[in-house]
């Protein structure tokens, strides 16, 4: 499996953290910035390489790390095809994978420990989607748009 990780300088050291943990358990891993802690980045540049990255190579998932998580969260998902879902707990990540389908993980910096923080991304990347149609119905939602003037 394909993994696209990002974070803003606040998600900056528990990024570096989990690329590590990801390739030590083989995953294929591509960081998306930042390459250097630079304080006060903003974490809108790493939320749109990583949700245009998932977008754009099927299969793949995605994890976003700021102080919060709702940042990277409210940009990942203004993607057409990108489902950013932020989860502080396992059973969180768990949902997010079997019913919606999330293909990028957004996880706070400030409130999640390094520990932690791995069981939440083994949950993830280990739970498949529970392909019912009603599922699928809405998720195919997700992308309705509404231009507004």
């Amino acid at each position: 499996m394909e993994i696209f990780i990002g974070s803003d300088y606040r998600g900056f050291e528990r990024k570096t953290e989990l690329v590590k943990f990801l390739v030590d358990k083989n995953y294929n891993v591509t960081d998306e910035g930042p390459y250097e802690y630079n304080e006060g980045d903003d974490f809108n540049d790493a939320a749109v390489k990583v949700a245009k990255s998932v977008r754009e190579n099927q299969g793949a998932r995605g994890i976003l790390i700021c102080d919060s998580a709702h940042g990277v969260t409210m940009q990942a998902n203004r993607f057409k095809g990108a489902r950013a879902a932020n989860c502080d707990n396992i059973e969180s990540a768990k949902l997010a994978r079997e019913h919606d389908d999330a293909n990028i993980l957004c996880l706070s910096a400030h409130f999640i420990d390094e520990t932690k923080m791995q069981e939440i991304v083994d949950t993830f990347l280990s739970t498949d989607f529970v392909n019912l149609e009603r599922r699928v119905r809405r998720i195919n939602r997700l992308d309705e748009r509404e231009d507004y003037d």
